[in-house]
């Protein structure tokens, strides 16, 4: 299978663990019976807005979703059954150091499950200790080549952490981070992976402000015949004010090919209804009306 995966990717993300258990709910683990149940039932919502908006007009053959076996093992059997692009996480949730959620069995688990994409989230800052960044690598590296061996696509979201050297540098300002520190250690995160030999279909990366930023991400992650791979845009949990700016910047680029919201797609409506101020169809809508939105932004944006 050639490396890349260059046509269009609308990822609607709910894969995280602890954001749900603790963030939304504030469960504690390990959770009870009815504390996981909840759970599974809210990431239930999110694939009820998912398949409203492929019944409203969102491109099936480009929609897809990111979701863990913890709490949507049925999520993703009924979306393989469907035919959906599905994307199943391989990380365990939370760690600073990137470690396989189920240790050595996590080819079972891939394998039982089997996702259009294996996707890992990593946090990679090249200025952080390298020692970690090396370890890191070596695990990437045995998910990238057993991709590549059994034909699965490798989706890699990497973020890029500010470091307390780097908060002290820019005086804390998140800001000036993003606009000018963050886009050349992104640069330099793809740049020793590849090094390393972790080669992704496709890189899920955050947001940039300026066109020629993405223009030089996309340089670097298509480089030395590297020229089918794509980048999509997560949201970071961003408002939609930011969501939608970098969708439009990225847009305008050859190479990004998409995008993979979650926490602005779902977490206000899910928060509505754990909080019984919305229904669960409600709920469900709003979170289709998102989606909706970041396809009609991207697509437009691209077109004009």
């Amino acid at each position: 299978m050639q490396l890349g995966f260059d046509r269009p990717l609308f990822i609607l993300p709910f894969d995280q663990r602890s954001s749900f258990e603790k963030g939304l709910f504030g469960f504690k683990p390990p959770l009870t019976e009815d504390q996981t149940a909840t759970v599974i039932a809210s990431k239930q919502v999110v694939y009820e807005g998912f398949k409203l908006a492929l019944g409203k007009g969102a491109p099936r053959d480009a929609a897809g979703i990111l979701v863990d076996e913890q709490f949507g093992a049925a999520i993703l059997r009924d979306a393989r059954a469907e035919g959906f692009i599905t994307c199943a996480p391989t990380e365990k949730s939370g760690q600073e150091e990137f470690a396989f959620e189920y240790g050595d069995r996590w080819r079972d688990h891939v394998e039982a499950f089997a996702p259009t994409f294996a996707k890992v989230l990593v946090r990679y800052n090249a200025e952080n200790d390298e020692a970690m960044n090396r370890r890191q690598a070596a695990r990437l590296k045995e998910l990238s080549d057993y991709c590549r061996q059994t034909g699965r696509r490798f989706l890699f979201e990497l973020l890029v952490p500010m470091n307390l050297e780097q908060s002290d540098r820019l005086e804390g300002s998140q800001r000036l981070y993003d606009q000018h520190l963050r886009p050349s250690l992104m640069i330099s995160a793809i740049k020793e992976l590849q090094q390393a030999g972790v080669e992704p279909d496709v890189w899920k990366v955050e947001g940039l402000d300026r066109r020629a930023d993405c223009e030089a991400l996309v340089s670097v992650a298509r480089r030395d015949g590297r020229s089918g791979v794509g980048c999509i845009v997560l949201g970071r949990g961003a408002d939609e004010a930011g969501v939608l700016s970098w969708l439009r910047t990225a847009a305008t680029v050859p190479g990004f090919i998409g995008f993979a919201v979650g926490r602005t797609s779902f977490w206000d409506p899910l928060a509505g209804l754990r909080d019984h101020k919305l229904s669960r169809d409600a709920a469900a809508a709003r979170i289709a009306d998102h989606y909706a939105e970041w396809i009609g932004a991207f697509t437009a944006a691209r077109a004009g």
